[in-house]
């Protein structure tokens, strides 16, 4: 079964410990230091449009692309009410063409992790060139290897009312993924339905990340430690990325 399936109208009650405000706040800080306008922007692999949702009501012109459908019209109906309202396309990442170049791209919670092969992650990073007015900023988060080794054995447990989920991690050194099977239990009425679902991540160095973004072109490439504004110190788990395509 592929992921967001059946967690798509369970995501949002599941992690409502992400401060989406809070990374509104941060992304909008590396707007303000780019030093060109900013107001059409890609949010890419987007979700349920949480984001999408913060960034559209500061004013900002959004597209949202995603590969789930599901998890797409969860994102459009959230954001129906906006004005101007978001666009969204049903694309992979390394598939992304747009209408009309954007000033700026991000793409948050690790999703590039979810890219499994590096050939479609350096075509993906290109396409996000391409999507990119000349000054445009793509900003990006990813977990890193030792994160992703660490869940290896792992059991970890997200529980609401209505919504009952249990997973474990199991990483593979040799296919350099960590893979996650979630158990999914919904309340239906007076019983429970049961649903499974694997989710998978490949671990991605931060070295080999950069070397992406300079073959596809961009400049002035930095790092920074979890929703930091200085570099990553040892040890950090989730590291973002900025970079610019050139004049």
């Amino acid at each position: 079964m592929a992921s967001y399936d059946f967690l798509a109208p369970s995501y949002d009650a599941l992690t409502q410990d992400v401060d989406y405000p809070r990374w509104r706040e941060y992304i909008e800080g590396h707007f303000a230091r780019l030093g060109r306008p900013i107001k059409n922007v890609l949010d890419l692999a987007c979700g349920t449009g949480s984001l999408t949702w913060e960034l559209a009501r500061r004013g900002y012109q959004m597209t949202g692309v995603d590969l789930s459908s599901e998890m797409l019209s969860l994102a459009e109906e959230k954001c129906r009410d906006l004005k101007p309202r978001p666009r969204f396309f049903c694309q992979a990442m390394e598939d992304l063409r747009l209408p009309e170049r954007v000033d700026a791209c991000v793409c948050c919670l690790d999703s590039v992790n979810y890219v499994l092969k590096p050939e479609k992650l350096r075509r993906a990073f290109r396409r996000v060139f391409d999507a990119l007015e000349p000054g445009g900023l793509f900003l990006f988060d990813a977990d890193t290897p030792e994160k992703l080794k660490s869940m290896d054995g792992q059991i970890f447990l997200d529980e609401t009312e209505d919504v009952f989920c249990v997973w474990r991690g199991e990483y593979s050194e040799k296919k350099r993924v960590c893979s996650f099977w979630m158990d999914i239990f919904e309340r239906s009425q007076s019983d429970w339905r049961r649903y499974g679902e694997l989710h998978r991540e490949y671990a991605y160095t931060m070295a080999e990340l950069e070397e992406y973004l300079r073959e596809a072109g961009f400049t002035r490439i930095k790092q920074y430690g979890e929703l930091k504004r200085r570099s990553p110190k040892v040890g950090e788990q989730r590291i973002f990325f900025t970079a610019v395509k050139p004049q």
